[in-house]
């Protein structure tokens, strides 16, 4: 049976891609996972010809799965809007939904510390080594974060989360499942921050299913990956 647009975002129990579709996806995500292992970065090419390059070929894998999404999603009427809920329908709403992104971040913070101290999971040495330097960089790794934040809100909360829902058929399993591949796509950061991740990714797909839709997470990912890297970048 063919999803409908009406259901709202995250909540919908109808497939919206045929099998093979999300098969495929979730064995791109998976290789490019093991890629970035012995790359030791999010980079499928690694950074050894320069940061700006890396932070490119990110955005470029990310930019080529959401074509692939979409492409999957359009034979059964949806768009890559329906997965994100839509426009704001007032001008407040980009104001409300920042709000709820940084009150996200805050919360957030305090269970992610409290994940990384169970588990002695440290980000730091990586960080500092994928962190932009130069005035290039910067602006390329602001790129880099716009794009993680919107792709990867779209292929994990907005695809993954609906799909593996409508194939469990409960909200509980495409959410834990969807936050086990997003944990396991981040295959350069080790075992331990992988589990990290995997506990973010759950709380993104609270915030998404409570909200019914991405836009606040899009935000709070963004604003994760790009202000604290930045400011330590311009302090340091």
């Amino acid at each position: 049976m063919a999803a409908t647009t009406n259901l709202p975002a995250v909540e919908s129990r109808e497939t919206i891609a045929s099998t093979w579709h999300t098969v495929v996806l979730l064995l791109v995500v998976a290789a490019l996972s093991v890629v970035s292992s012995f790359s030791h970065g999010p980079s499928p090419i690694g950074f050894g010809h320069g940061k700006v390059g890396g932070y490119l070929s990110v955005m470029v894998a990310q930019w080529l799965i959401i074509l692939f999404i979409w492409w999957g999603i359009r034979g059964r009427g949806l768009s890559l809007r329906d997965l994100a809920a839509g426009p704001w329908n007032r001008w407040t709403g980009p104001l409300r939904d920042l709000g709820i992104a940084i009150a996200f971040l805050i919360i957030s913070a305090g269970v992610l510390a409290a994940a990384s101290h169970l588990l002695h999971a440290n980000s730091g040495d990586l960080a500092a080594r994928l962190a932009p330097h130069t005035a290039p960089e910067i602006v390329a790794y602001l790129a880099l974060c716009a794009t993680a934040g919107f792709c990867e809100e779209i292929i994990f909360r907005g695809y993954l989360q609906r799909q593996l829902t409508a194939w469990t058929g409960s909200a509980t399993g495409g959410l834990l499942m969807q936050a086990i591949a997003f944990g396991a796509a981040h295959g350069y950061q080790g075992a331990r921050l992988m589990t990290v991740i995997t506990v973010f990714g759950c709380l993104f797909g609270l915030l998404a299913r409570w909200r019914r839709s991405l836009r606040p997470g899009m935000m709070a990912h963004f604003l994760q990956d790009a202000l604290i890297t930045v400011v330590k970048t311009l302090i340091g």
